[in-house]
């Protein structure tokens, strides 16, 4: 079931800028998210009435550290990188969001405040999803809970596996450690599409911009990858995987 874009009122907090009068007759294709996609059609109906939509321009905070979790997010266009602030002030990358990627789960469930702030790498379309019918899906549709778990569960193993990258001393083999998980998470995982950029990688990995680029022109330069337009291409995962267990 599709849906037509309407200015979201009442607006949730941190928001960005209303839809457009062009905006609002781009078709929203729900069942093409992938928590939504098994719902009935009298969910996706409830769904759709209670949804909101917001744009953000490139580096907009779509959600503030320590924001109440007062709904569910979806990501509908663009890029947004999961971000921690240090207490020096420093922004640490934790991981990058895709179209049909949610967000703003843990806060919802447990009713506390947000753990981490969202930033928009490219101009965004986001939906909320209020927290009263977020939480009638999780207790009421069985394949929402189903694919709630899953998401939590793999998350946990995300985040385990980011932890033991953060622990490797040699900054070259951590770069090459962060390839191999974004291969891994990957549908294709010989193309990794939307590839953040060398700063970027560099604030999720404790790195520098610099370092980045060197590691990524060695891998060039042995033809274990390519480098395309906002995408790379590994063309050896062997080697690759080699250069991370050595």
């Amino acid at each position: 079931m599709n849906t037509t874009i309407q200015p979201a009122s009442p607006p949730p907090p941190d928001t960005g800028t209303e839809a457009s009068p062009a905006e609002r007759q781009v078709q929203v294709h729900l069942r093409k998210i992938p928590l939504l996609a098994n719902l009935t059609d009298e969910e996706i109906l409830r769904v759709k009435g209670d949804l909101r939509f917001r744009q953000y321009a490139k580096r907009d905070v779509v959600l503030h550290k320590g924001g109440h979790g007062d709904g569910l997010l979806f990501l509908l266009s663009g890029q947004l990188q999961v971000v921690d602030i240090t207490e020096d002030g420093r922004a640490i990358g934790l991981r990058m969001l895709a179209p049909g990627d949610f967000f703003g789960e843990i806060a919802l469930i447990n009713n506390t405040t947000r753990s981490a702030s969202v930033v928009a790498m490219t101009d965004v379309l986001v939906a909320f999803l209020p927290a009263a019918t977020a939480m009638h899906l999780f207790s009421h549709s069985p394949t929402v809970a189903r694919q709630m778990l899953q998401h939590l569960a793999q998350k946990i193993q995300r985040d385990s596996e980011f932890r033991a990258l953060l622990s490797i001393n040699n900054t070259a083999k951590r770069i090459y450690t962060y390839l191999v998980l974004m291969q891994k998470n990957k549908p294709d995982g010989t193309v990794v599409e939307n590839l953040p950029t060398h700063q970027d990688i560099a604030n999720m990995i404790n790195t520098s911009r610099e370092t980045v680029t060197r590691a990524l022109l060695t891998l060039v330069q042995q033809g274990i990858v390519q480098k395309e337009p906002h995408r790379l291409v590994i063309k050896n995962p062997e080697a690759l995987q080699k250069l991370v267990q050595s």
